[in-house]
């Protein structure tokens, strides 16, 4: 392998002189700039070794090593597959930026929010961005979007690696786009590299476009390489062309939709798990999809796709009363118990040769989970009421969103069990550690709601965008699900869902996504935010919803206007370490938590904030 540092080979550099554009712009496009606010954001923290682009940590390194890693993963993984990866990669730091993107766009305009990707792309070195063409339009769902990239870095690392090539190499970037104004847009927009500079081109050029549902064609490379895992469907699901029947048909591989790395990750467990017998267990909260994946697995598994596929049987383990469990599960033969007219299979004998996803499983009583620690381990069941055991050939999947091991130690579930069913324990992430999959997920809803309902609802509002972006999901996937549902009856067909149609009080929706700024954009909640009616000096709120905190924080913007204002005393003495506590205490809100984010803010290093929060 090649030095990093080595310079470009002879061939190489003189083919990019060959190619390398003029200084000024091409004719027909707009010159993009970095704005001040932008390049305010970029903060240099020296004594820490930290970079900050807003509250997300950067990284300087050599483009040279990133062209190295490029090289290992072509040559150790393939083409297609290292496309797909570097792809992802950018994917996750566009919709992380995307974020930023957001805070700025009650000033911006939406193509002027959108004009923030390209403007972050230059901040960060990645090349000079010209716009060719920008059409955007959330409320409709229309985006389309054309840009040249002039001396793309990714390009040059490629040329110094293989030389000119006959196909496009900004594979990074490319996600990136995609990535930022998916997440900006709230539905899914891919980029597609029309022509590269490591093709011998003057310029790169990039054209975006929604990957509207029902006309995504998953062969597009442009898709495949937002697709980790062929269990997934990656951005954009393929709807059926109509009716009831072929709607639940698809109804559960439309689902399994996303291109989070915490997803992906996910994926991956899955199909490795497929092709073997063990038994799986799903960990994740309510909502996050725990079925579908087992569905999922099921179908690619030699059990579901082999010559004669066998059953996918479910059963809710908490939807069951204790006293039917054992005769939902294992069957009961008749005069079993009183008003067993007739035997009846359970599910582990209608589920022979095939699947049996156990949902819930931490709810099963203590007897219950005897009997199935008995079948998982002979293969075998017998009937209540009967007295011959039934061998069966099953596959168990199981699922909870308990702690199983809390469980075991407070004597409600069997650690002989839990060490049965934990043999290849998958957790998935709630959505709120996924939410560049937010946007897949509204797409996709939108469009099925719309069809099943003969609906057209044409996309989100800017503000819904925003609220949906920002919400805590406690119900995840299936809530979001059912608030897209609700979106959809309550907007007006040829218009757009906004905020009201979606949170109708039962939400517990955070109000700095729902409180108005003057010229009535949405603002951040909290003493200290931009055009935040509660900075110093304006009266205390008089809104008998606000609670003793708000009218304290007011009262203190008060006392601090006064003295700047040199009335000393005018609305009462000052304690500097009551100010100082709320100070700590906001900042450390405004940033989620973060420390170093919040030491920035105030102006103090992480230490010193530790030191406060320490204090009180």
């Amino acid at each position: 392998m090649r030095p990093t540092a080595e310079p470009l080979r002879p061939a190489a550099a003189a083919a990019l002189a060959a190619v390398s554009p003029p200084p000024a712009a091409s004719p027909g496009c707009a010159p993009l700039h970095p704005s001040d606010e932008l390049v305010s954001r970029l903060h240099f923290d020296a004594r820490e070794g930290h970079i900050w682009l807003n509250d997300q940590r950067m990284l300087l390194l050599h483009n040279s090593a990133m062209g190295v890693l490029r090289r290992e993963l072509i040559e150790g993984l393939g083409r297609d597959q290292a496309r797909g990866l570097i792809t992802r990669m950018g994917y996750h730091c566009g919709a992380h930026d995307a974020e930023l993107a957001r805070k700025l766009r009650r000033h911006l305009s939406p193509a002027e929010g959108v004009e923030v990707g390209p403007q972050l792309h230059m901040l960060e070195g990645v090349a000079r961005v010209e716009k060719v063409r920008l059409e955007v339009d959330e409320e409709a769902g229309h985006f389309l979007g054309e840009f040249i990239w002039h001396g793309s870095a990714e390009a040059e690392s490629h040329v110094q690696a293989y030389g000119i090539v006959g196909h496009t190499a900004c594979w990074q970037q490319t996600g990136y786009a995609s990535g930022f104004v998916s997440g900006f847009m709230g539905r899914p927009v891919v980029f597609r590299e029309l022509q590269c500079r490591a093709q011998g081109a003057p310029h790169c050029l990039i054209v975006g476009r929604p990957a509207e549902a029902g006309e995504a064609d998953q062969a597009d490379p442009g898709l495949a390489s937002l697709r980790a895992d062929s269990l997934s469907l990656g951005v954009a699901a393929p709807l059926p062309a109509s009716g009831p029947a072929a709607a639940a048909e698809l109804l559960a591989d439309a689902r399994v939709v996303g291109v989070s790395a915490g997803f992906n990750a996910v994926c991956h467990m899955v199909r490795r798990a497929a092709g073997t017998r063990a038994t799986v267990l799903f960990l994740g909260e309510s909502g996050v999809g725990k079925e579908v994946l087992a569905q999922a697995l099921h179908r690619i598994s030699p059990r579901g796709s082999g010559p004669q596929p066998g059953p996918f049987v479910a059963v809710n383990c908490a939807a069951i009363p204790d006293e039917l469990v054992e005769s939902e599960l294992f069957g009961v033969d008749k005069g079993g118990f009183t008003g067993a007219q007739a035997s009846r299979p359970g599910r582990f004998e209608r589920a022979h040769g095939g699947t049996l996803f156990l949902d819930e499983i931490g709810i099963l009583g203590w007897t219950a989970q005897g009997k199935l620690l008995r079948a998982l381990q002979e293969r075998e069941v017998e009937r209540v009421g009967g007295t011959q055991t039934v061998k069966v050939d099953v596959r168990v999947v199981a699922a909870t969103n308990l702690d199983l091991k809390a469980e075991v130690a407070a004597g409600r579930f069997r650690e002989d069990l839990y060490y049965r069913l934990n043999v290849l324990p998958v957790r998935v992430p709630p959505l709120r550690e996924r939410r560049e999959d937010i946007p897949v997920f509204m797409n996709h809803f939108l469009h099925q709601f719309n069809r099943r309902d003969g609906r057209q609802v044409t996309g989100f509002t800017g503000r819904a965008i925003d609220a949906l972006l920002s919400y805590h999901w406690p119900g995840n996937i299936r809530e979001l699900e059912n608030l897209v549902e609700r979106g959809v009856v309550l907007a007006s067909d040829g218009g757009a869902i906004d905020v009201t149609h979606l949170f109708l009080g039962d939400e517990a929706h955070s109000s700095q996504w729902l409180a108005l700024q003057r010229d009535g954009s949405l603002r951040q909640h909290g003493v200290g935010a931009a055009n935040d009616p509660a900075l110093p000096g304006t009266p205390a709120s008089t809104d008998p919803a606000a609670g003793p905190q708000d009218a304290a924080r007011a009262h203190l913007a008060g006392q601090v206007q006064a003295l700047l204002s040199g009335q000393a005393g005018a609305r009462g003495a000052l304690a500097l370490d009551h100010l100082e506590a709320e100070l700590v205490r906001s900042a450390m809100a405004a940033t989620g938590g973060n420390q170093s984010a919040a030491a920035r803010l105030l102006g103090l290093s992480r230490a010193q904030l530790i030191y406060r929060l320490k204090k009180e």
